[in-house]
């Protein structure tokens, strides 16, 4: 159970410009240091990832997250922006190469999940259950886990294996961060 005022979140970061391993070390790293209230729960392996989104480029390292803390969605959101900012993070490219990428997937608080349709910050990720290098990593640190979609809560492995054979396959275990 969460405790009123506080909030576990699903977060999915993913690097592929410079050093993509030491940039993800910043994530957790960047996480705890935010403050006393922060526990980072749990971090997958490195996952090696094809680009999503068409724009030709290297391939993404990519690790998902549960973190905990006295934070909501949007302190969660402005968290992960202030380490894409530290990485020298730059958005000229929708999809396209970055530093740094870190997105929230999924909020829970004391409430149950968090949904939003706010254009800031929509949860739970309208994309997380077609993408598999959210998914794949999610279940390695959260077997049992669930994602709210439009069609009601479903069981991240069931979305992860719907996708298609080859999106599965393109995400490959690298190993510890």
């Amino acid at each position: 159970m969460i405790a009123p005022g506080h909030s576990r979140a699903v977060l999915s970061a993913g690097a592929n410009v410079g050093d993509p391993m030491a940039m993800l070390r910043l994530v957790p790293g960047g996480l705890a240091d935010a403050g006393a209230d922060i526990r980072v729960v749990d971090v997958s392996q490195v996952y090696a990832t094809a680009p999503w989104g068409g724009v030709e480029q290297d391939d993404f390292l990519n690790i998902t997250l549960i973190v905990e803390g006295e934070r909501s969605p949007v302190d969660w959101l402005r968290l992960g922006a202030e380490l894409e900012t530290r990485a020298h993070r730059t958005r000229e490219v929708r999809w396209g190469p970055r530093t740094l990428d870190v997105d929230v997937i999924s909020v829970a608080d004391a409430d149950g999940v968090v949904r939003s349709d706010d254009p800031e910050l929509t949860l739970p990720h309208p994309r997380a259950a077609q993408r598999a290098f959210v998914l794949v990593p999610w279940l390695e640190i959260e077997p049992d886990a669930e994602l709210v979609t439009p069609d009601g809560p479903r069981r991240v492995a069931e979305l992860a294996t719907a996708l298609p054979q080859a999106e599965q396959d393109g995400v490959r275990r690298i190993g510890p961060l």
